[in-house]
């Protein structure tokens, strides 16, 4: 009978299907690395672009930078401006203001009665200080300078008896304040010129 010994071809299959199995992994392992290398090339590629993006869009902006900077420069200098200009009109309004208060205590001012020794525009507000022969004489100029256009709401701080060249007289303190009127009234002002 005849022997055969199949062992060295079951073993030179089974090496086989080994090597087999072994470049089929290392085929796919190299398979593998190609396509993360392709991906990380792609990767790259997109990180470069982004990154010259990046640097293009940061000297734009510097650009723009210098330009809002001269914005700001320009918004800064009008505001500077408009609050100028708003000291401007108000110094004219208060001087005007205070030339026709002047004029309107003057106009109200009995000057054999009654005599001014202060007068203190601050603002909105009017201090006088002066001398009377008596508390009729301060009641009537109250009520004068009350009527006025300009002067409002007038009080007495204080009164005193006083002597003055050996007569009895009475020295006063005034608080009222002060306004531009209306067009209206201003006109009405005008017209009883």
């Amino acid at each position: 009978m005849l022997k055969i010994n199949l062992l060295p071809i079951r073993q030179l299959q089974r090496q086989a299907g080994a090597r087999n199995e072994l470049f089929s992994f290392v085929a796919c392992f190299i398979l593998i690395l190609l396509i993360l290398g392709a991906i990380s090339m792609v990767q790259a590629n997109k990180a470069s672009a982004i990154q010259t993006e990046i640097t293009r869009l940061n000297q734009e902006k510097q650009t723009y930078d210098k330009i809002l900077a001269e914005i700001k420069k320009l918004e800064a200098d009008k505001k500077e401006l408009e609050n100028k200009i708003s000291i401007i009109i108000q110094l004219k309004t208060d001087s005007s203001l205070t030339v026709h208060v002047l004029d309107e205590v003057a106009r109200k001012l009995d000057s054999t009665r009654i005599w001014l020794t202060a007068f203190d525009q601050q603002g909105g507000s009017l201090s006088l200080k002066g001398i009377a022969l008596d508390n009729k004489t301060i009641a009537e100029f109250m009520n004068s300078l009350d009527a006025s256009d300009f002067i409002s709401d007038v009080n007495l701080s204080d009164s005193l008896l006083t002597k003055v060249a050996g007569q009895d007289l009475k020295a006063f303190s005034l608080q009222c304040a002060v306004a531009t009127p209306t067009e209206k009234t201003a006109k009405t002002t005008q017209q009883k010129k």
